[in-house]
């Protein structure tokens, strides 16, 4: 549509947002209550576009951005980035989108092995005066292999150490697709599968658990030799971060190469009285969870020894560990 067309476009969103948290004394506000929720539902984003790409796109979404401003300052607008995790559209609509004023920008990667073994360090340089991240769509996708497995899911873990490291930044966070039927899916690969009567958890959706289980209040600085743990040269393969909740520090290490990996995990000075560790490993890289078998990679939990200023542990080869410190 042409720019000076788009003002129901623009009023669909308004209503949308009037629908969504408006008193029961407005237009939609009272549709919403007689639909059974007078209760507002505390809408607090609106993205506007999806992988849109060129001029195009900011043109368009300038007048959005201005009448929502208008309406509901307090509403956090989410712009796109395009299609693609770097390259031209990328490069393009970042700029564009801290010039507009975007509160967030949408990223997605739908990538190979490779990309997510490269991407550790990916937000620790990003522009902390602009936008923040939403990486709103993401899985490992590898070259011929575009089904659910361990291996995807691992890297899944490794690129996430950088996600929390720059929580700053990176505000949200949402894996895709959710949901598929056995017999019924048009994309793969997705978190939860289900027949008639039956779903499964993938090994990829315990990664996403394990993150949301075992998150922090406060990032903490983490490095090896003086850098961060992003599998860098040097890194032996090793990906980490760490935060901490009250009296609890939560330190996840991916080790993605196939050597056990002995590592000291030193605190500061700070003493630990107990630790222990949510383990995720398989040899069965290309095998994931199924419906016939919905636990055959599933994390396992244990207790280990140690205490004081420092611990040494060993990471297996291709495991996902959280270390769970109480001080």
């Amino acid at each position: 549509m042409p720019v000076e067309e788009l003002q129901p476009y623009i009023q669909d969103a308004l209503d949308l947002i009037e629908f969504a948290n408006g008193g029961i004394d407005t237009e939609w506000g009272a549709l919403r209550a007689e639909m059974g929720h007078p209760a507002p539902f505390n809408l607090k984003f609106i993205g506007i576009g999806n992988e849109q790409w060129d001029q195009l796109y900011p043109d368009h979404l300038v007048p959005f951005v201005d009448a929502i401003r208008k309406a509901y300052p307090e509403i956090k607008i989410v712009g796109s980035s395009g299609p693609d995790s770097e390259g031209k559209q990328f490069d393009f609509l970042w700029p564009e989108m801290k010039k507009i004023g975007a509160d967030l920008v949408d990223e997605h990667f739908y990538r190979p092995y490779e990309w997510f073994l490269s991407q550790g360090a990916r937000y620790d340089n990003y522009d902390r005066e602009g936008p923040k991240v939403f990486a709103g769509e993401y899985a490992c996708h590898a070259k011929g292999k575009k089904w659910n497995h361990y291996y995807a899911s691992l890297l899944e873990a490794a690129f996430m150490t950088g996600i929390e490291r720059n929580a700053d930044i990176v505000h949200m966070a949402t894996y895709a697709p959710l949901f598929a039927h056995v017999e019924g899916w048009q994309w793969r690969p997705d978190l939860i599968w289900y027949d008639n009567l039956r779903s499964f958890r993938t090994v990829s959706w315990h990664v996403q658990q394990l993150y949301g289980q075992y998150r922090g209040k406060n990032t903490l600085t983490l490095t090896m030799d003086g850098k961060n743990v992003t599998g860098a040269e040097g890194q032996q393969g090793l990906f980490a971060s760490a935060v901490a909740d009250g009296n609890k520090v939560y330190v996840k290490v991916v080790n993605t190469s196939e050597e056990a990996k002995s590592i000291e995990l030193s605190f500061g000075g700070v003493s630990v009285s107990g630790v222990s560790s949510v383990k995720l490993s398989s040899d069965k890289l290309d095998e994931d969870n199924s419906l016939d078998v919905p636990d055959n990679i599933v994390p396992v939990t244990e207790s280990l020894g140690g205490k004081g200023t420092s611990i040494k542990v060993k990471v297996e080869p291709l495991s996902f560990r959280i270390y769970i410190l109480e001080k």
